[in-house]
């Protein structure tokens, strides 16, 4: 009888037996963080590693962020990337996988000083989906008030508008928009000065998880590639963007 039964315990009891298949949502394209479609990005790779670490599989979803947003609310999946305690889901939020450098940019022809965040303001806006939440307080306070202020689902439109000047800043990662000008510079001059204006902190990225339990094994699966030294070798690979 026991060594019927043995073999059936072994299997419940291994490894990986009791592993989920998570339902993760990542925004559109915003290379070199995702490549959607593509099963690679700085930031899909470490999450990607952070999750198999803790025993789960993914199942990845793309779509805007603010679809991500509501469909977490709604069930229809297990976390969601790029995203903060600021955004005001009812998430469990991990530890930070992530440290992003959101700064202004506007063509350096303008001429604008820029030095507080009010001083905003006074312009014509574009930045990412859920920026006026993830990118703080402050940040929310100008957003609300300026009503040439918008989000873009697709953050290449970024590139054009800033480039043909129908806007007069653009938020986001430098990274970004550098990758992305190699993809507009048949439609707009991207080879204009840019300035920056280093308004934000450094923004601290988590992945957003309906269930706690969720949440707990990934931050422990985050500490796994961390001290394995996996998490560096895939900054690595991205060094150069």
């Amino acid at each position: 009888m026991f060594r019927r039964v043995w073999p059936w315990l072994l299997v419940m009891l291994a490894p990986g037996a009791l592993a989920e298949s998570l339902r993760i949502g990542f925004g559109t394209n915003k290379p070199p963080y995702v490549f959607e479609g593509l099963s690679r990005g700085l930031e899909y790779e470490i999450v990607v590693a952070a999750v198999r670490a803790s025993g789960d599989e993914v199942a990845v979803r793309y779509a805007p962020m603010e679809r991500l947003h509501l469909a977490i609310g709604r069930g229809e999946l297990d976390g969601i990337a790029t995203t903060n305690a600021y955004s005001g889901v009812q998430v469990f939020y991990s530890q930070p996988y992530i440290h992003c450098q959101n700064v202004a940019m506007a063509l350096t022809s303008r001429g604008y000083r820029i030095t507080r965040m009010p001083d905003l303001g006074q312009y014509s806006i574009s930045s990412f989906q859920r920026a006026r939440y993830l990118l703080g307080p402050e940040f929310q306070a100008m957003a609300e008030a300026n009503p040439r202020y918008r989000e873009e689902a697709q953050q290449i439109n970024r590139n054009r508008l800033l480039y043909s000047g129908r806007v007069d800043v653009v938020i986001g990662d430098p990274r970004i928009l550098r990758y992305f000008n190699r993809k507009v510079a048949d439609q707009v001059d991207v080879s204009q000065p840019v300035t920056q204006y280093p308004l934000f902190p450094p923004t601290a990225y988590s992945v957003g998880f309906r269930l706690r339990e969720h949440r707990d094994r990934f931050d422990r699966g985050l500490a796994a590639i961390r001290a394995s030294g996996e998490y560096a070798r895939i900054e690595q690979r991205y060094a150069n963007y």
